[in-house]
Parts: structure tokens; sequence; C-alpha cells
């Protein structure tokens, strides 16, 4: 069983639009056994879980934030879904559930400081300290070639950890969100662009470098 943390340092960073893209993907793509455990009180992923359709692949759903289960048998992934900017013992405890990190950063002063703060706050933590945990960030959101998009960049490529994936910024993500559907269960022709940039976090994501060192 693979467990895959979404976590952010602040609301709005689509870090639930990666955390059902992610499920989708898997459930669609590899026909997998997937849950998202949201524990974030705002819902947006177990929200999308209530409109998707009958028959599309079955993806499990808990609210985390009212208490996780002490195993899920059967299930190949798990996601977690963070609440923005958790702290403390409770970024602890999910955080030694998680085998891989996941962390949206958007192209904007205000985000990028804050993923900065919330970066090293992470890193207090012992499980990452110990490099028991891999973490991938995440360019969310970006328009190439602008300025803050190139301050963005610079900024990832300072962290000690890998930059996995950029997602441009479009409306094919409300427009499958919508449906309660990721962007590979769309019409190819329609997201051919988006899948392009998915593929690159998934090659990660299979790879070695994304698990921790055994």
């Amino acid at each position: 069983m693979r467990t895959i943390l979404v976590m952010n340092a602040k609301g709005g960073s689509g870090k639930s639009t990666i955390c059902t893209n992610l499920a989708s993907y898997f459930a669609h793509n590899e026909e997998a056994n997937v849950c998202i455990e949201d524990h974030d009180q705002q819902g947006s992923s177990t929200d999308w879980l209530t409109i998707r359709p009958d028959d599309y692949p079955t993806i499990n759903g808990l609210l985390g934030w009212k208490g996780s289960p002490k195993s899920l048998p059967g299930m190949d992934y798990i996601i977690l879904d963070a609440p923005a900017a958790i702290k403390g013992k409770e970024l602890a405890k999910l955080i030694r559930r998680a085998e891989t990190i996941l962390i949206p950063v958007l192209p904007s002063p205000m985000d990028i400081r804050a993923a900065a703060r919330f970066i090293q706050d992470i890193l207090l933590v012992g499980k990452v300290s110990k490099k028991q945990v891999k973490i991938g960030v995440i360019a969310n959101r970006v328009r190439e070639y602008t300025q803050i998009f190139q301050q963005l960049e610079r900024f990832l490529k300072r962290l000690d950890f890998s930059f996995v994936a950029r997602f441009r910024d479009t409306q094919n993500y409300v427009r499958s969100a919508e449906k309660g559907i990721g962007l590979h269960e769309m019409p190819p022709s329609t997201v051919y662009e988006d899948i392009d940039q998915w593929e690159t976090l998934i090659k990660w994501l299979k790879s070695k470098r994304s698990l921790p060192n055994k």
C-alpha cells in the first residue's frame, strides 16, 4: 500500500485538485483500489467524490478529520488531503503515515514566502530530518515566461527537495472537477497538454526517488 500526503502552506494552492487527479489517475489508468482520506474540514476532495459518476472507477473516501482508521485493507493507494497550514503534532502525525509528500506552490510572492516558512516547519519533523519520507514540490497554476514564475523557479531550485512537476493555469481542472472526474478521464484531445505535464509527476512517483531509503 502506498501512502501519499498532499499538503501546503496556505489555502487555495490547488492541493485538493492534485489529490483528486492523483486518485482518478490511479483508479482509471491502473485499475487500482484508491482511497482519499480528507483531513481538511473544507471537504473539497470528498465533495468531489459525491458527484463522481457511477460508471467511472470507484474511489473510496474517508473524512479523516473525524478520525483515521487503524488500517485500510485492500487499498493500493491512500491519498491524504491535509488541512492548509497544518502545524505541530497534527503535522507530525500525518507525516508519520506518509512515504511521499507533495507540496504545491503557486507563483505569487505571498505563496512563495508562505511555502518557505512551511518547508522550514516540515524539516523539523523527525521523519523528514531522518530522510524517512520523500518530498516533491509542484509549481502549480503557472504561466511560463512571466517574472513571478521565474522567481518561483529560482526558489524551487534552491530547495533540497525534488522539483517534480509544473502544471499550467487552465480551466481543464475546473471542467473535470465539475463532473467529478479527473484530467485522465477527460477526452484526450482536450487535455493532452495537461496529461503531458502530469506524466512528469507520475514518472517521479513510480521511481525509487519518490520513496524513502530503506
